[in-house]
């Protein structure tokens, strides 16, 4: 009898997948539709330009973003230059070889400095060597957070004391209070797994995210500060029952908080791209499938290395799994019907 009930679960499930899988893909693109960390339609011709080894385009952009003060924008297109710059730098040498000073040559050459040196075996020799790079590129931009978001990340990375970090957090919201990267290196610097607590990460990530002003990427910090919690969980497995109830709730919160975020954006925007990767981990890890189905229609083609690149050397591999999980789970547990509405088993 136990066998035969056994058998009758497994025969369920493969005929709940088998016939609802395909209508679950409906607004899902295909795998070989789904892009990796895709450009959006501004830093895109900078990059195609750097690869002929013209660095004209990348300088006319990060320059119109300085003057117009378009900080977010900014701080998101020199991480995309200097990730390009990582393999592919001639266009970046010779951008500095013809303007030395050039307060956008320099951020973003200080910004694959700190890339480097966090990826060296010898990381805190490497990051304290670059310190008089990150003070240059500031002076050449009095005005810019950008540098002083790179800044954060090397205190975390120099092991900085909490005062030495509250002095450049502090000249980083003089010049930007709602800016989102600066926002995003101090979580870090508060998390657990750096030199601060979960409750500590959680207290900032809600705090920011309830002064966030209309059209910020804010409110998605609670969801930075949960996802924290669960990589550090990954790293340092807790003992059944021993995660706070407290801490549950505030993740289940920022969840909330991350999906109207979402839904405030068009499907398919590569501007919240991130946010919405985000998010689908953070419920795949909470087994909430549908809600985390929903963020992958959401994200349409725009996978992002992030949160996925944490946990495997294949991010787009770990994404496309996720999303094909959250499919059989759902497809698992949704009753099978018969076009007249009654199971498949009726009358056997």
């Amino acid at each position: 009898m136990v066998r035969t009930m056994s058998l009758l679960r497994a025969l369920l499930r493969t005929v709940r997948r088998v016939r609802h899988t395909p209508r679950l893909a409906d607004g899902l693109p295909p795998d070989e539709a789904i892009l990796l960390d895709a450009p959006d339609s501004r830093i895109g011709p900078a990059l195609v330009a750097a690869a002929h080894g013209e660095y004209e385009p990348a300088a006319k952009l990060l320059a119109t973003t300085r003057e117009a003060a378009e900080w977010e924008h900014r701080d998101r297109y020199v991480m995309r230059l200097a990730v390009f710059a990582y393999s592919r730098g001639d266009w970046l040498a010779s951008w500095l070889a013809d303007a030395p000073r050039d307060p956008d040559a320099l951020i973003v050459k200080t910004e694959l400095a700190i890339r480097r040196a966090w990826e060296s075996p010898a990381r805190a020799e490497r990051l304290r060597e670059i310190g008089p790079l990150i003070d240059a590129a500031a002076e050449a931009a009095p005005g810019d957070p950008v540098p002083w978001r790179i800044a954060l990340d090397h205190a975390r990375g120099t092991h900085a004391v909490h005062t030495a970090f509250e002095t450049l957090w502090e000249q980083a919201v003089r010049r930007s209070p709602h800016h989102y990267g600066c926002h995003v290196a101090a979580l870090r610097y508060l998390s657990a797994q750096w030199y601060g607590s979960h409750r500590e990460c959680f207290d900032f990530a809600e705090r920011a995210a309830a002064d966030a002003p209309p059209g910020s990427l804010m409110p998605a910090l609670p969801a930075r500060a949960a996802f924290a919690r669960m990589e550090a969980e990954d790293t340092f497995p807790v003992r059944p029952g021993s995660v706070r109830p407290l801490e549950e709730e505030r993740t289940e919160a920022a969840a909330d908080r991350a999906i109207a975020l979402s839904a405030g954006y068009p499907a398919g925007d590569p501007w919240p791209a991130e946010v919405r990767n985000l998010t689908a981990y953070v419920l795949v890890r909470q087994g909430r499938w549908t809600d985390a189905l929903e963020q992958f229609r959401l994200i349409g083609s725009y996978a992002t290395s992030f949160p996925w690149n944490r946990f495997s050397d294949d991010p787009l591999g770990r994404f496309l799994d996720a999303r094909e999980g959250v499919r059989l789970r759902l497809a698992a547990m949704t009753p099978p019907r018969a076009r007249t509405g009654r199971s498949w088993l009726a009358g056997h």
